[in-house]
């Protein structure tokens, strides 16, 4: 890459690291930056959230009922297979461009949260279950003492796969949509202007971001299964 960067005019076309580090270091002490920052991390980990709000307790809905298991069935097939692309543009009907990264964030985490969710639940023994109904043991320990411990490794597979595929999703739908003061906004008007060192830097930001919260998240999914275990 760096070798290509100091062809004539490569350039216009790739940034060597350097001067994609030294393009970051600018844009760090800048309010605008952070702004940008903060505006994309709100939206699209607040996806993250409330899709894992819907599919946690549609999981638990489904494991339980056969008619809801059909009934979502589509539905994530769906969202699975089509471009993110096709959603993008059908929610640019509906929805104004601030709300669009959020939206879309929450519809492509659905699937694998719930999916994974579902069939960690499914797997739960059922001779602990007919142990728990034997000695009428109240939902609330049936709840933190079999089916938390069978869920979380599903959720934080789950979890692992989300955070990485909704800030690709999002940023995709600020590029699209672009919503003012936002990593895509930076990122398409990056483009149109063929500032290469901030088309690399911002993409930089957005790999350190969607990193630093699958970790911080990963953490906290730890610590409850922790709790759990002890």
């Amino acid at each position: 890459m760096a070798l290509a960067a100091a062809y004539p005019h490569g350039g216009l076309l790739l940034a060597s690291p350097v001067r994609v580090l030294v393009r970051l270091m600018e844009l760090l002490p800048s309010a605008a930056f952070w702004q940008a920052v903060g505006n994309s991390s709100l939206r699209i980990f607040g996806g993250f959230l409330l899709s894992c709000v819907l599919a946690i307790p549609l999981a638990a809905l489904a494991a339980g009922s056969r008619w809801v298991r059909e009934l979502l069935a589509p539905l994530a097939a769906v969202v699975k297979a089509a471009p993110v692309a096709s959603f993008i543009i059908l929610a640019l009907v509906w929805l104004d461009a601030g709300s669009l990264s959020l939206f879309i964030s929450a519809l492509m985490v659905f699937p694998p949260v719930y999916l994974n969710l579902l069939e960690g639940l499914r797997r739960t023994d059922p001779k602990l279950l007919e142990l728990a109904r034997v000695y009428r043991i109240p939902f609330r320990r049936q709840l933190w003492g079999i089916y938390l411990p069978q869920a979380l490794p599903y959720v934080r597979s789950a979890a692992s796969l989300a955070l990485g595929l909704c800030w690709k999703a999002g940023a995709a739908a600020e590029v699209i949509g672009l919503p003012a003061g936002t990593i895509g906004e930076r990122l398409y008007t990056a483009k149109v202007y063929l500032q290469t060192p901030d088309l690399f830097a911002w993409t930089v930001v957005i790999l350190v971001l969607s990193a630093l919260f699958e970790k911080v998240f990963l953490a906290v999914v730890d610590a409850l299964a922790g709790k759990v275990g002890g």
